[in-house]
């Protein structure tokens, strides 16, 4: 993901644009490209300000954030379930669609883990366990 230019440079940009210059020559001026002239200068039209706008994903929890608890649920009670299986018992009791890694990636964040016991037996287990 790029880096915004410095405010310092945006406000410069705006003043000269401002200040009857247009908006290709300001950016001529400061050697940056006419479209950032043209889009900051339509920014501070709507918005009032130079700072650039928030980059990368909203913050939230995705399509499956509503359905967290129930999945957790589905796990705790059959420890052993596995993902595809757990896709298709969303897709019958909730009505949504979602990969098995989607799913996988969301139990991870939640803390639950997969891990083997000796015997080779998986186990699901929440956290890390403490210790030596």
């Amino acid at each position: 993901m790029g880096k915004p230019y410095s405010i310092d440079l945006r406000e410069r940009v705006q003043a000269d644009i401002e200040n009857g210059q247009s908006r290709r020559a300001a950016a001529r001026r400061y050697d940056v490209s006419a479209s950032f002239a043209v889009k900051l200068a339509d920014r501070v039209s709507l918005t009032g300000s130079a700072e650039p706008a928030r980059q990368g994903r909203p913050p939230g929890g995705g399509k499956l954030a509503p359905y967290l608890t129930a999945l957790i649920g589905w796990v705790d009670a059959e420890p052993d379930i596995t993902m595809p299986e757990l896709a298709a018992k969303l897709k019958t009791e909730k009505a949504v669609t979602a990969h098995p890694a989607s799913l996988s990636r969301v139990l991870l964040k939640a803390g639950l883990s997969f891990k083997k016991n000796t015997a080779g037996l998986g186990g699901r287990a929440r956290g890390r366990a403490s210790g030596a």
